[in-house]
């Protein structure tokens, strides 16, 4: 069976790998310039790869941190060396891109390699259901799209994904220094190194919780009873334990890595007066509570197949009513969120290339009212993705939402890109799907991958004064 798994895993890469290069081709063809971003990182990247790395080489428009460059640098480079080809040709706009593509590869293997960590090997068609399973998530949409353009997602996916890798096979040294990879591509990628700590942490909890339950009913005491019962009887357990100094340093023993990394996340701060690099000016960082809402519904759009079902429906409605006193308080709790920390962002307003410019136009803004009224749909969506992760411990659930709440709450921006991380996550720790759902969610996103490619290359336009050609995308 093992090694019919490899041979499946094989022709999947191979299957993937051909059709990426037919479209990086087509992209190639297509975009002889660089595009939205890429007018930025390509320019960039070129100047390291003629070995111009001086602070008044850097482009003050940039966000990011230089590690897309310097990996780019580090490929492209010894094939100038190896193979005798000119500065011009490794440099070159097609050359850099390409770069993004063998991160695509990588991904691939990481997810294949995930999902035979994460995911239990006790069925005979679990080998299809995971290979299905990466395959499904190499092509998703939103970060798929990406692997044809010079962005820093792929490389950021990556280096995540290796440290959460890593992090499961208890390599926590390696899994700190490839989070700190993650973070020279994209700095909110600390978020997740420090989720790989969170694992750690939600381990040790959920052992100590065990412990603690099979104590309490040796003793035979009785239950908490009331509102929101459980999560304070995991609050006072959490305050209890981290009162205890053995504890405390168990957990230091065994995290210390990525603490170091977070330490040195905190001085760049510092130093740096913020997050950002270059440009702050549109990345301001806000408390936009609706952000986690969207992400609710980003997911539930993507994992269709998974939490939309009529059971699944009837299932919520009937805990709505049995706990109707907890919905009311987090219905009224969400609505003054969506009151009072809704923000609009200049880009979403006015970048009509993005198609979160046409949802935020023909959805949220038809009428003042609509954004309230979606707060039903955000509570299903939100407790659908919360039953589809029960087979986690209630700690690894915990540390899941705090980091997701890191990563998407302070942006003020609504684009769909900073959903990938936490989605691929989310995608990876939900039990295997029956290999039905999986067919349907590959056909999905087949789909949107197909459309979203030919609306980017074929249904171009043009700004009033501007001879530039434009094209929709994530």
């Amino acid at each position: 069976m093992a090694q019919l798994e490899g041979y499946y895993f094989s022709a999947a890469l191979s299957c993937i790998f051909l059709v990426s290069c037919l479209l990086f081709s087509a992209f190639s063809r297509a975009l002889r310039e660089p595009y939205m971003d890429e007018v930025f990182h390509l320019p960039q990247a070129q100047r390291y790869c003629e070995g111009r790395f001086s602070v008044s080489q850097w482009d003050p428009m940039i966000t990011t941190l230089p590690g897309l460059y310097l990996v780019s640098v580090g490929v492209v480079k010894p094939a100038s060396w190896i193979l005798g080809w000119s500065e011009h040709v490794v440099c070159s706009i097609g050359m850099l891109r390409f770069v993004n593509l063998l991160f695509s590869v990588g991904n691939f293997y990481l997810l294949y390699l995930l999902f035979r960590k994460v995911q239990p090997r006790n069925k005979a068609s679990s080998s299809i259901q995971r290979i299905l399973s990466t395959l499904t998530l190499a092509v998703f949409p939103t970060l798929y799209f990406f692997n044809f353009l010079y962005y820093t997602e792929p490389g950021s996916v990556f280096f995540t994904l290796f440290a959460y890798l890593m992090c499961l096979y208890g390599n926590h040294r390696t899994s700190a220094l490839l989070g700190f990879c993650g973070f020279m591509f994209r700095q909110t990628n600390i978020i997740w190194a420090a989720f790989c700590a969170g694992h750690i942490v939600a381990q040790k909890l959920s052992e100590a919780w065990k412990t603690e339950l099979h104590k309490k009913k040796e003793e035979r005491l009785p239950p908490i009873k009331g509102p929101f019962s459980e999560l304070r009887r995991v609050l006072q357990f959490l305050l209890v334990y981290s009162m205890s100094f053995k504890n405390l340093s168990v957990l230091f023993l065994l995290t210390w890595p990525y603490v170091l990394l977070v330490l040195a996340f905190v001085v760049f701060v510092v130093v740096n007066g913020g997050i950002v690099v270059g440009d702050r000016s549109s990345h301001e960082a806000c408390l936009h509570f609706p952000q986690l809402f969207y992400f609710f519904l980003f997911t539930a759009f993507f994992s269709f197949p998974h939490l939309l079902s009529p059971t699944k429906v009837k299932t919520f409605l009937s805990l709505i009513w049995k706990r109707r006193v907890q919905f009311s308080v987090i219905m009224l709790v969400s609505m003054v969120f969506v009151w009072k920390f809704t923000y609009v962002h200049k880009y979403l307003l006015a970048d009509n290339r993005h198609y979160t410019f046409y949802v935020w136009k023909r959805v949220f803004q038809r009428h003042e009212i609509v954004k309230y009224l979606l707060v039903p749909a955000y509570m299903f969506a939100g407790w659908a993705i919360a039953d589809s992760l029960k087979s986690k411990s209630i700690f690894w659930n915990l540390m899941f939402f705090v980091c997701l709440v890191a990563s998407t709450v302070p942006q003020k921006l609504l684009e769909f890109r900073y959903f990938i991380l936490p989605y691929i996550i989310y995608r990876l720790n939900i039990p295997l799907p029956p290999i039905s759902r999986l067919v349907c969610e590959l056909g999905c996103y087949t789909v949107v991958n197909f459309l979203t490619f030919y609306i980017f290359l074929n249904k171009t336009f043009q700004w009033p004064n501007n001879q530039d050609i434009q094209r929709f995308m994530w």
